[in-house]
């Protein structure tokens, strides 16, 4: 059993490591997913929107229920890349499997970050900075965050991000 878990966590390690862009990162949320829970949705796109900083507080993504959209906030993205590079993948797996948890029908904040950290731990481990992150969030909010700043954008421009739900790719029959 040991040595089953341990090459899933490399698998999905190795899957995480090599994933290039937010559509292959997402590929990567869908199958913990369905390795954990057996679910799976399609059809989903992702917008990228500045939604402001609060170093006090901390706003990813949000998932409109009812709709096939996920909005992550770019802010984070920014911070992440000028302060702790090495989080980017698993902070954007972290964020996408929260919202992809939203999507799938699950609504309480609360059991949604519990069921995260478990499907993050399932897949990658107790060590992987994704299950870390999974764990706290808030250890990671110097990093995600800019300090001594809070502001609201004047509006939300919505940048959708092409090709990113691959398992709902139209064809002509």
């Amino acid at each position: 059993m040991e040595i089953e878990t341990n090459r899933m966590n490399t698998n999905f390690n190795n899957r995480l490591e090599s994933a290039k862009t937010l559509a292959d990162i997402f590929e990567v949320v869908k199958a913990a997913v369905w390795e954990s829970q057996r679910k799976s949705r399609a059809g989903l796109m992702l917008g990228l929107a500045n939604l402001g900083n609060h170093p006090q507080g901390f706003f990813g993504a949000f998932y409109p229920v009812g709709s096939n959209v996920i909005v992550m906030n770019k802010i984070p993205l920014e911070r992440i890349k000028e302060t702790r590079p090495e989080l980017y993948k698993p902070y954007i797996f972290h964020v996408l499997l929260h919202e992809y948890l939203h999507t799938l029908g699950y609504l309480s904040e609360s059991g949604v970050r519990q069921m995260a950290h478990e499907i993050t731990k399932q897949v990658f481990g107790e060590e992987h900075l994704a299950t870390k992150i999974a764990k706290d969030t808030t250890l990671f909010f110097k990093n995600l965050v800019y300090p001594n700043a809070a502001w609201q954008p004047d509006d939300m421009n919505l940048e959708l991000v092409g090709g990113f739900d691959r398992g709902s790719t139209s064809y002509i029959g």
